[in-house]
């Protein structure tokens, strides 16, 4: 459903995107994730027809998105960091305005399920940050786009819009929709894509499944272990395996590169203390655990 070959975009002299490609299939959720300045929002924009590639190819539902700009818009919803809206016009008013550009009935019922039932007639410049962002939502997302675009929907959102709008996303998957999920939040990234790519500086550095991605790099378990006697924070011994060692309040944290041998090795020596093991905990790398890894090198 999107296709990136060979993508360039400069402004100047500087290169915010060099040469990058990936693709995505129907109906699948994409995270694409990168620092601030990692070449995300050119993407995002370029996909979308607000601006144009320097080099390479790219296509939305086999769409070129600068030549055929009219056909695009009815089958993409964009969610902007920024809405930019009027600051009078209401959410009943954006919705109606949003709906007939498409030619498609208002979806009042995405105002009430986002929570903006009681505002549908407060002036936007009145509505919270969250609020704001939640009427963007409801208004990409009002003509059943076939793909949608999504840069940092949750920011300023509470847990509970948070919520509605990851079962939102799932549901929109269900009936086929692609997602672009533009995003600062590994966590939200690591449970919500079927596929993420990371950027930096311009450039592709990897491209995978969240696991897959996770299992390339230096593949350190976090291990936490708390006692009943805090031998292990008394004492800086070296255990097997073991890459990096901190304390962090009553836990001594390994990070191994065997977690048998490791683990092994600490129960045996909270045993010859005679101290008693309170809490282990072990935890394979996240995706953001790799991503801080690919990006601080």
């Amino acid at each position: 459903m999107i296709e990136v070959t060979n993508f360039s975009k400069r402004y100047g002299e500087f290169t915010a995107v060099d040469n990058i490609n990936f693709t995505v299939p129907r109906g699948q959720i994409f995270g694409l994730l990168g620092p601030n300045g990692a070449g995300k929002t050119s993407t995002l924009e370029c996909l979308e027809g607000l601006r144009s590639p320097d080099e390479g190819i790219l296509r939305v539902g086999g769409i070129d998105p600068v030549r055929e700009q009219r056909q695009l818009r009815n089958l993409i919803g964009v969610q902007l960091q920024s809405a930019g809206m009027p600051e009078s016009i209401t959410p009943d008013e954006a919705m109606r305005l949003f709906c007939a550009y498409h030619a498609v009935a208002p979806r009042y019922d995405l105002l009430d399920r986002l929570g903006l039932g009681d505002k549908r007639r407060t002036q936007f410049q009145q509505l919270s940050t969250g609020q704001q962002r939640r009427l963007a939502l409801a208004l990409a997302v009002s003509h059943e786009p076939q793909v949608l675009f999504l840069d940092e929907p949750t920011a300023g959102l509470d847990v509970a819009s948070r919520v509605e709008l990851h079962g939102l996303m799932r549901e929109l998957q269900a009936n086929g929709t692609t997602i672009i999920l533009a995003t600062h939040d590994m966590a939200e990234a690591e449970e919500m894509a079927d596929r993420v790519a990371i950027l930096l500086n311009g450039s592709l550095v990897a491209e995978g499944t969240p696991l897959e991605i996770t299992a390339t790099g230096a593949g350190l378990t976090k291990v936490s272990v708390r006692t009943r006697d805090a031998a292990l924070l008394a004492n800086h011994r070296t255990f097997p395996a073991v890459s990096q060692h901190l304390l962090k309040d009553e836990y001594a944290i390994y990070f191994s590169r065997d977690i048998g041998q490791t683990v092994a090795a600490l129960i045996d020596y909270v045993s010859v203390k005679e101290d008693e093991l309170l809490d282990l905990r072990v935890e394979r790398p996240s995706l953001e655990d790799r991503f801080l890894e690919l990006t601080t090198n």
